[in-house]
């Protein structure tokens, strides 16, 4: 898998130095290949509401700019969040009355809940040029962006001692509300690329819809098989910052 995407992506990178290899970036537009590393804060709406509140996701990605300024590529992120709403109720078959679970030393364990998941997108858009007035260049400027994939998220039940067999391995897997599904996204925000290829960001609102299924066949704490499906939004603000490769103009040499 990574020799084929190793074998896509090189031949992107060099068609983007050969298609500006003679131009200058603040005069014109041009082809270029961009690696991105991206952080989004995202709330919560739609089904998924009901176990979590706000997460955040890191992640990275490619892409393309045309000439043009059509824009194309592919990102995959991270998933992570630490507030999990009515937690304690998933274990409420093995606590005691205290809402704890006794650990196999015979002591009370500590359980921690988290959010855990990750998301792979096709992604692409139009950059709309504001030069010269909220831009030093034609290739940078409003983004519009859209995209389609793949989204799975979990409740991890974390006990920091790890021995609480009652949540481990597979018996884990019947309180863990995985679900997978597709998602798509939507992004407005502006980038700024900057002349001399050093401060390159991305600032932006996200919306993600998602439609996703249990993929448990049966819920320890509700004690049914879990068919449940999930319409739901995740939305916030998005920041990325680039690298992008391409080949700069000479300078022009002068003989006396």
């Amino acid at each position: 898998m990574l020799k084929r995407l190793l074998w896509l992506i090189i031949p992107l990178c060099m068609l983007g130095s050969a298609t500006s290899a003679q131009v200058n970036l603040k005069d014109t537009t041009i082809g270029m290949a961009m690696f991105y590393a991206t952080y989004s804060y995202q709330f919560v709406g739609g089904g998924l509401a009901k176990l979590y509140g706000a997460n955040s996701s890191i992640g990275g990605g490619f892409q393309y700019k045309l000439r043009s300024n059509w824009v194309f590529g592919a990102e995959g992120n991270f998933l992570f969040g630490s507030t999990i709403k009515n937690g304690d109720s998933l274990i409420k078959m093995i606590a005691t009355s205290q809402g704890l679970i006794i650990d196999e030393n015979g002591r009370m364990a500590g359980i921690v809940y988290y959010e855990r998941g990750y998301s792979i997108y096709g992604k692409f858009g139009k950059i709309f040029p504001v030069y010269p007035t909220l831009a030093p260049n034609r290739n940078c400027g409003i983004t519009v962006m859209l995209g389609g994939g793949f989204i799975q998220d979990r409740i991890k039940i974390h006990n920091p001692d790890g021995i609480t067999p009652q949540i481990n391995g597979d018996y884990g897997k019947g309180y863990d509300r995985l679900n997978t599904g597709i998602a798509i996204n939507a992004s407005l925000g502006y980038l700024f690329m900057s002349n001399t290829r050093l401060f390159n960001f991305y600032l932006g609102f996200e919306m993600i819809q998602t439609w996703t299924k249990s993929r448990r066949q049966y819920a320890f704490d509700l004690m049914t098989y879990d068919n449940t499906s999930y319409s739901s939004q995740f939305y916030g603000f998005k920041v990325c910052w680039f690298v992008p490769i391409y080949a700069r103009k000479p300078k022009d040499f002068y003989y006396y």
